[in-house]
């Protein structure tokens, strides 16, 4: 069933978002979580652009990372610029001209899919720590309901950046049949131990404020501390080092927008780093944020079949594009080059394109001349 946003307002949905109602696993009455768990419903919110071909054989799914919302792209619905705006719309390199572009918001998020935050019809109160663990798989899974529901059971191409990369990855190892191409940018087929690291401290820091109150707080009342520390320590690993040093060197803020306080902001690289992490807290909910990014950590393509290699071999896509970024200390290239070279030993189509983008992890967000034509020619030749 698809609902306009009207008829479920939330103050963090986009405009433009609609919704499906899931009502279990193909017919049953509940849905079933992949590490465990059910629930008697689940709500995804996705954006659409272009048009639908009569036989469905234009159409392409986008998931994006840990924050994003649906809102990809710009429409008349919700002019405001998307997260992936240079990429897809038309002449684009997801050309809207051509493929009818569908972008999900994950499972667990807060931008109107079934998250932490939402109503517990058990208790009539918000899930908080009780909502059921969270994996990538689900995500594939609810995306894939949802496109059902929508008259969709066959992708031209499922794409993925970071977050949005393993749950593309999970989506064409789970019904590969229904997948003819794949796009894996800055993705992995597990985590590292430091990429571990770094999220984990991330949870830590906001389960840390007082204002988490074991996941129980008040949507006006949310751990804006833990959450503002997490983001910034989140910023520093999804950026390169030399981005750093050309964006702000040491350039300190002008002396009008010092404050008082002792040890406060004085470069303007601290500057930066404060009020993007403002704008994050004002948007996404702190149980969301430890949710994914757990599912992120948890994720592994062996469990797909006893190692990555046997994983990766249940993808059936007639060809795939793996996209790594020298500069990416999080998801680094050697993991995309054991992506294409998995996918290449099970006797797939696979290519491996490795970019020389100064801006790390995020580079898929920002750099649209490197990932713009990389992209176009993948989707010219399919």
């Amino acid at each position: 069933m698809t609902e306009n946003i009207a008829a479920n307002a939330s103050h963090r949905i986009p405009p433009a978002s609609k919704l499906v109602t899931l009502v279990g696993d193909y017919g049953t009455a509940d849905f079933k979580l992949h590490r465990g768990g059910v629930l008697q419903e689940v709500v995804v919110a996705y954006e659409s652009w272009g048009s639908l071909s009569d036989n469905h054989d234009n159409v392409i799914l986008v998931f994006g990372g840990l924050s994003p919302s649906a809102h990809a792209a710009s429409s008349p619905e919700d002019p405001s610029r998307g997260w992936w705006e240079f990429m897809i719309g038309p002449g684009k390199p997801i050309d809207t001209d051509r493929f009818y572009v569908v972008c999900v918001n994950s499972f667990g998020s807060c931008f109107g899919s079934t998250n932490p935050s939402s109503i517990n019809p058990e208790t009539g109160k918000a899930y908080g720590l009780d909502f059921p663990d969270v994996s990538i798989e689900d995500i594939a899974k609810s995306a894939h309901h949802a496109l059902q529901d929508l008259g969709i059971d066959h992708l031209h191409a499922v794409v993925g950046g970071s977050m949005g990369g393993m749950s593309s990855l999970a989506y064409a190892l789970m019904y590969p049949d229904e997948v003819d191409h794949l796009i894996s940018i800055s993705a992995a087929a597990r985590a590292l131990p430091f990429t571990i690291a770094v999220r984990s401290l991330q949870r830590e820091i906001i389960r840390c404020d007082p204002g988490f109150k074991n996941g129980q707080y008040d949507a006006d009342e949310e751990p804006t501390h833990g959450m503002m520390l997490a983001r910034k320590l989140g910023l520093m690993s999804y950026r390169a080092s030399e981005e750093w040093h050309q964006r702000f060197n040491r350039a300190r803020i002008s002396p009008d927008r010092k404050s008082d306080e002792r040890f406060g902001i004085e470069f303007e690289v601290e500057s930066y780093l404060d009020y993007n992490a403002k704008k994050f807290v004002r948007t996404f909910d702190a149980n969301s944020y430890l949710y994914l990014s757990r599912a992120m950590d948890l994720f592994d393509v062996a469990e797909h079949g006893g190692s990555v290699n046997a994983g990766l071999a249940k993808i059936q896509a007639k060809s795939s594009l793996i996209i790594g970024v020298e500069t990416d200390i999080l998801f680094p290239v050697q993991q995309q080059e054991e992506l294409a070279e998995g996918i290449q030993r099970a006797g797939r189509k696979a290519e491996y394109i490795q970019l020389n983008s100064i801006n790390g992890h995020d580079s898929f967000l920002v750099d649209e001349a490197h990932f713009g034509p990389v992209v176009r020619n993948f989707f010219d030749q399919t």
